[in-house]
């Protein structure tokens, strides 16, 4: 009999809900998408998460389970005319189920066709992402699906997989670990990638096999940077360099970027902070920041790694060494508090808008200025609601260019807002 050439994490893929290690939010008992599956009351839905995280492997437990028609399609190569030939198939048959895996590489054209098919229950859409479908999920088909998030797997789950390929796959080999730091970092919460550094390392012509990190890391080809064992390691370092960079210290926090970057981090994801960080800790005392940011993020998705360690360097030390500010963060938190205790207070009638007749009549936009008809093209006017005159909301910080905002809101408010 031929040897099966597959690789080991292909070959050691569960098939039952029961074998499958981790997600337990989502899979253990009594929890949303187990409930779902055993009711064979599949809903579409969006599993965002992680590579090696279990969503392909869902998938294919939900087909098993529920036996039904199951279609996959890959959006690396599939096109518009191949999401029409399964909802046409769909169209013949009950209950069909359409897997698309990197749903996010799909466009809108593309995601739009598959619209009315998962409207009408034609098909039940399972994708599956890496990204953030609030981003890359046009937001009709994503209001027509339940997002479920997976997280990377933790450690013990990591060991079990380990565990289980030992006793299986390798029974027939002695395999000693004495060490597991290597295995588990350079994994990185994936087990496909903890299955694939496990068949680097064995080899089955070789005998007696002691796995050590040293060993890892030569196999794997690639330095690691061996973090401590208390698994905290993904959101203690992006805390360190977010502190870092609202701090002003440029130099540790290219230190830590160094950090999450040798340690495997997605890119993608430290952008993604330093656009959040430039808006939160910087704001207004310098508006390029955030501009600064966005093109940093796009540019990290254009080039990828590792290029792209450059450009985050760049954007990280210009914004560590930017005045900070998080006046603008402040502003929009007060802003919420206030709704959420008074509620929807009624808009001013001068503010209304007045498209109608009726509408003027009860004294809709009455009263309200056209600010560039007077001089400097500002005239006071009530913008809030009644009972709210007067509240700051928006205090500028103290750095230059907030400074000159106070002055100017000051000259154009006097008293009213007490800048």
């Amino acid at each position: 009999m031929l040897q099966d050439q597959r690789p080991l994490a292909e070959r050691m893929r569960p098939h039952r809900l029961d074998d499958l290690l981790g997600q337990s939010h989502l899979l253990g008992p009594g929890a949303p998408l187990r409930l779902a599956i055993e009711s064979s009351a599949i809903p579409s839905m969006i599993l965002w998460g992680p590579p090696g995280v279990g969503k392909t492997t869902i998938a294919n437990i939900i087909a098993n389970h529920v036996k039904r028609p199951f279609y996959t399609l890959s959006a690396i190569s599939a096109g518009v005319k191949d999401v029409r030939e399964v909802i046409a198939k769909a169209g013949r048959q009950h209950g069909v189920i359409l897997f698309i895996d990197e749903i996010h590489r799909f466009n809108k054209s593309q995601q739009d066709a598959l619209l009315g098919a998962v409207e009408k229950g034609v098909i039940t859409l399972i994708g599956a992402t890496t990204e953030n479908p609030s981003f890359e999920v046009n937001s009709a088909l994503l209001s027509r699906c339940q997002v479920y998030v997976l997280k990377p797997l933790e450690q013990h789950d990591l060991k079990s997989i380990i565990r289980k390929a030992l006793e299986g796959e390798f029974k027939n080999i002695e395999v000693e670990i004495k060490e597991y730091e290597a295995l588990l970092r350079l994994s990185g919460g994936d087990a496909r990638r903890v299955l694939n550094l496990l068949e680097l390392v064995i080899d089955p012509q070789k005998g007696p096999v002691v796995i050590t990190d040293e060993k890892v890391i030569k196999a794997a080809q690639r330095r690691v940077v061996l973090y401590d064992k208390g698994g905290e390691q993904h959101y203690d370092i992006i805390s360190a360099f977010i502190k870092s960079v609202r701090g002003s210290d440029p130099n540790a926090a290219v230190y830590w970027l160094a950090r999450m970057i040798e340690g495997g981090e997605d890119v993608k994801f430290i952008a993604r902070r330093l656009v959040i960080l430039a808006s939160e800790d910087i704001g207004n005392a310098n508006p390029t920041a955030l501009v600064m940011a966005t093109n940093c993020f796009q540019a990290v998705n254009m080039i990828g790694y590792p290029e792209s360690e450059i450009i985050l360097s760049q954007c990280t030390t210009y914004l560590a060494c930017s005045p900070k500010s998080n006046a603008s963060y402040k502003a929009i938190k007060n802003a919420r508090k206030i709704v959420s205790d008074r509620g929807d207070l009624p808009v001013p009638l001068s503010l209304r808008n007045a498209p109608t007749k009726l509408m003027r009549s009860q004294g809709y936009g009455k009263d309200y200025q056209y600010a560039h008809e007077h001089p400097g093209n500002f005239i006071p006017h009530e913008f809030l609601p009644e009972g709210m005159e007067g509240t700051l909301l928006y205090d500028p910080g103290e750095n230059p260019r907030e400074n000159e905002q106070r002055k100017w809101l000051k000259a154009l408010w006097n008293n009213k807002y007490n800048y």
